[in-house]
């Protein structure tokens, strides 16, 4: 759980700070996740949550923090695995490696509820110094040194507590006069309100599905009653995951937009403070990624490649650009009428799954991937080369033969009819081949043959960093890409909506996020008359900005036209909220409102 200071903390570290004058670090310390020693993997998370709570609380005076996104970020580097927990000896490794001189490690272990006694959790944390490789120890009275553990055992509901209490424990072990006390770490630590963090951890030990919505919703609601800034994205989160799992696609997606909304604001409120963000950004990129993933199964390509594509070289996960790869084949596919976009879309593809392969060769599935764009593309001698050693590798793959047999006819290969045979003997069953054939006499292409994706585990995002934006600087001159939109804005503004998609083109190849760019992009179909383009492009800009006015108002006159009422007022609604006062706003809730009667 991510924790930050509260004001009166501040306060008293800013009163530390100035009675140190102005005395430097002398120690810098790196804290890895805890060890979950209980044998019951759902509750990993809690290792996790002990590195990214610890590593924000012991931010004080005169102590160096080694970020937990930067120890990733060295684990990474050095090829030591996110998802495991490292051994002592490469914990101390990577303590080296980032110029810590404490090193604090823990293991912990989980008690499940039985009858009316709550879930407990027992931590023992240890503090290594790193150069020494020997534990913190400290002097007593009588002149003895001894080596105290930090051992805590209380219900799983107060993790918080024991988290400020473990970073009070490891404060003190290093400097017995600090100038602040353990209540107030503790106050620091919890700033989750208690009643709504209990429902989320009884949300995570349910398993009943209805109980545990309950729960994840009586969380969210709590924390908003709370007064307590921001959202709960945790709870928001696992709610969204929940609805997921259900395919309950429209309500999963609003439980993870709260937590890309959540995120988004607190990056917001970092770059208004001039400050690094210290933001979820794991959480930002697993709600990004399944929302995307949700618009992919609705089909809708568009949207789906609108989210995923700037996660891609954040995550540089091997799934994803295969996953992105089909997304943009299937997308050009799907394109009827416009053949450059068409084009354009496979190559995309294309590139995608080139890096994919780069990254695994001996993957099976993005072999086929890659091999199929290519055909698609009509690059066949690219597509029969990856062919042939898919076939050599999986001698059964049927739908490989068949698609390495057109190839080859193209190339006026002679071998071509052997292995046309060889797909009509592996694609027998279900008289798959002739199905396949038919396709093919009609339209001389195949178009039902299902790309391969294995969708990436939501482990791989609890060990992700997105170490592009955490480098981003805080403060930047205005960028090429920004004057790449005034000169859109200028273009659409004077009726050259040709110019002006081309430079929006420009605009989505070094800046895929960026909302304006998809708002003009709309206006500019809606203004040509293809609504389903314009609502497309709308949806992405609201998805990357909920605040831009003009896109409600779009969308609320385009499901108007329709006579989709339940949208039109929706939109109406949303766009209230943003100004009532606008005249455009007013007239379009008038008319939903009339819109059924």
């Amino acid at each position: 759980m991510r924790k930050r200071f509260v004001l009166s903390f501040a306060v008293v570290c800013l009163a530390a700070a100035a009675a140190f004058g102005q005395q430097r670090a002398t120690d810098s310390v790196l804290v890895m996740p805890f060890e979950n020693v209980s044998n019951k993997p759902e509750f990993n998370w809690i290792g996790e949550s002990f590195a990214l709570s610890l590593s924000e609380l012991l931010q004080v005076p005169g102590l160096n923090v080694v970020s937990n996104s930067e120890r990733k970020l060295i684990q990474q580097r050095l090829r030591v695995p996110l998802a495991s927990i490292p051994s002592l000896a490469t914990s101390l490794r990577l303590a080296r490696e980032s110029n810590a001189t404490l090193l604090v490690s823990g293991k912990y272990t989980i008690i499940p509820a039985q009858d009316d006694l709550a879930a407990t959790i027992n931590v023992t944390a240890r503090v290594i110094r790193v150069n020494e490789g020997r534990f913190l120890s400290e002097d007593l009275p009588d002149g003895r040194r001894i080596t105290r553990d930090i051992a805590l055992n209380d219900a799983l509901g107060n993790l918080q507590t024991m988290q400020g209490q473990i970073a009070y424990q490891v404060l003190y072990q290093r400097d017995k006069a600090l100038p602040f006390s353990q209540n107030q770490l503790i106050e620091t630590a919890t700033k989750i309100p208690a009643r709504a963090f209990e429902a989320y951890i009884k949300g995570l030990l349910t398993q009943d599905p209805m109980f545990r919505e309950n729960f994840f919703k009586n969380a969210l609601r709590l924390y908003s009653d709370s007064g307590a800034a921001g959202d709960f994205g945790e709870a928001a989160l696992e709610l969204g995951h929940l609805f997921y799992g259900q395919r309950k696609f429209n309500e999963a997606i609003d439980a993870f937009q709260r937590v890309v909304n959540a995120e988004r604001a607190c990056s917001e409120k970092a770059r208004g403070e001039n400050r690094p963000a210290n933001c979820n950004d794991e959480a930002y990129a697993e709600a990004s990624f399944y929302m995307g993933v949700i618009r992919w199964q609705q089909s809708d390509f568009e949207q789906a490649l609108a989210v995923l594509r700037p996660l891609s070289e954040e995550l540089k996960i091997t799934s994803l650009y295969n996953m992105l790869g089909a997304i943009a084949v299937q997308a050009s596919q799907a394109e009827k009428r416009d053949e450059a976009r068409q084009a354009a879309l496979l190559a995309e593809g294309i590139g995608f799954l080139e890096k994919a392969y780069a990254n695994a060769e001996d993957d099976l599935a993005i072999k086929f991937n890659l091999s199929f764009a290519h055909f698609l593309n009509g690059t066949y001698t690219s597509a029969a080369e990856y062919l042939k050693e898919l076939v050599a590798a999986a001698p059964k793959d049927g739908e490989a033969f068949y698609v390495l047999a057109k190839t080859l006819a193209e190339l006026k290969d002679e071998s071509a009819a052997d292995v046309d045979n060889q797909a009509r003997m592996q694609l027998a069953a279900g008289n798959r081949y002739a199905t396949l054939e038919r396709d093919w006499t009609r339209a001389k292409t195949i178009t039902d043959m299902k790309l391969r994706v294995v969708q990436p585990q939501r482990r791989d995002f609890v060990s992700v960093v997105l170490s592009q934006r955490e480098a981003a600087p805080v403060a930047r001159p205005v960028s090429s890409t920004e004057t790449l939109l005034a000169q859109a804005k200028k273009e659409y503004q004077a009726g050259e909506d040709d110019k002006a998609m081309e430079t929006i083109r420009r605009v989505l190849v070094s800046e895929p996020m960026s909302a304006e760019s998809y708002l003009i992009l709309g206006k500019i179909h809606l203004r040509r008359g293809d609504r389903d383009q314009a609502t497309s492009a709308m949806k992405t800009a609201l998805f990357w900005d909920n605040r831009l006015l003009d896109a409600h108002v779009a969308l609320g006159r385009i499901y108007l036209e329709r006579g989709d009422c339940q949208q039109a007022r929706t939109f109406a609604a949303s766009a209230a909220e943003l100004d009532g006062e606008n005249s455009e706003v007013s007239s379009l809730q008038r008319l939903a409102e009339r819109c059924s009667k």
